[in-house]
């Protein structure tokens, strides 16, 4: 099959010809049919997130089911399905309580194996892991649900705990920052939005943002004085120390900070404000996507139409672009949205199960 595939880091991710999949007994092989273009496959390509070299990337993604494992119960072939970037065992005493995304087992395409840039990507453990899509979300959609937008929906829903009215910041406009817009603004938040780029605050009005401000100009500062005491919810989705201690500066007192964007390397440990987290009793979250069983909420406001994932898709490409587009993520967003890869079928989809 042909794949996206990198040998070295940084060195510019080539198409190639690969192997296909081998179906394990408990997973599935899914052909895809889109897969997005995200900041976190580009931290493993600079070798931020190191991973095992030669390397697919692509994690976030959608398709068909063309092979099915002799122990999978959930799924048939032909089922259009999406998967969590985090693939849990489904054993763990986590995977048992619904926590798959932290699974200390776990399984992530593009990392730990082989993912998505790819016209075949095998899913272990199927059961517990894929989510079977509505008819009327399509695949370049789906695509950009599985990290930025499932990410986004668990922070704002489950550790923000945002309702109607409340003042939410978002430090950080690329695909998780908009994501994050979107979703508060169809919750009725009153959302802040937070980058460098004018397009990319230009791009969070059009999604529901009531502010825009520009990340240089003491953000912490005018949205206290937005707000009057500081936002109900503040998150960190780009991943910076200033962005980090800049999303808990703007809270309200007893407000909830989410930290998504990922900080590795030299900016792991980061110096947080402590005074002032114990002063206000404020609630300090990471958030690492969101188990397959709790899609059902989220796709359920997709098919519905309250939530609109397709506006923020900025740019359909295909897969011999994929490496190029994932290059090109080492300089600042244009703030066009999110890239999104989308593949031919092929052969129709067919597949048969797996002895």
């Amino acid at each position: 099959m042909q794949a996206i595939s990198y040998d070295a880091y940084r060195s510019t991710p080539a198409l190639v010809e690969v192997d296909e999949p081998v179906c394990a007994d408990d997973g599935v092989v899914i052909e895809v049919r889109a897969t997005g273009v995200c900041r976190s496959d580009w931290h493993a390509w600079q070798g931020h997130d190191p991973v095992a070299l030669p390397q697919i990337p692509g994690h976030e993604f959608a398709g068909v089911v063309v092979a099915v494992g002799s122990d999978v119960t959930s799924c048939t072939i032909g089922d259009r399905v999406t998967v969590p970037f985090v693939c849990g065992c489904g054993r763990c005493a986590w995977c048992l309580a619904g926590d798959g995304q932290i699974c200390p087992d776990q399984e992530q395409p593009g990392f730990t194996m082989p993912g998505s840039f790819a016209q075949l990507v095998a899913i272990p453990a199927a059961d517990f892991n894929v989510v079977h899509l509505p008819d009327d979300i399509d695949f370049v959609a789906a695509a950009s649900l599985g990290c930025r937008f499932a990410t986004a929906y668990r922070a704002i829903t489950v550790h923000g705990r945002v309702q109607s009215g409340d003042w939410v910041a978002v430090h950080g406009c690329g695909g998780v920052g908009l994501s994050a817009v979107m979703i508060a603004a169809a919750l009725g938040a009153r959302v802040i939005a937070v980058d460098r780029s004018h397009a990319a605050l230009a791009r969070a009005r059009e999604l529901g943002a009531e502010v825009t401000l520009d990340a240089d100009d003491d953000p912490a500062g005018r949205i206290r004085a937005v707000t009057g005491d500081g936002a109900a919810v503040s998150l960190d989705a780009v991943g910076s120390p200033p962005a980090a201690v800049a999303s808990i500066w703007s809270l309200r007192p007893r407000g909830r900070h989410v930290q998504i964007g990922l900080l590795l390397g030299d900016d792991a440990d980061v110096a947080l404000p402590m005074g002032r987290i114990i002063a206000n009793e404020l609630e300090i979250y990471g958030s690492h996507g969101m188990a397959a069983r709790d899609y059902a909420g989220m796709l359920h406001l997709v098919a519905s139409g309250a939530l609109r994932p397709d506006r923020l898709v900025g740019e359909v490409i295909g897969l011999a672009d994929a490496g190029a587009a994932l290059a090109a993520m080492s300089a600042p967003s244009p703030g066009h949205g999110v890239t999104v890869v989308e593949l031919p079928s092929r052969n129709g989809a067919e597949g048969t199960a797996h002895p």
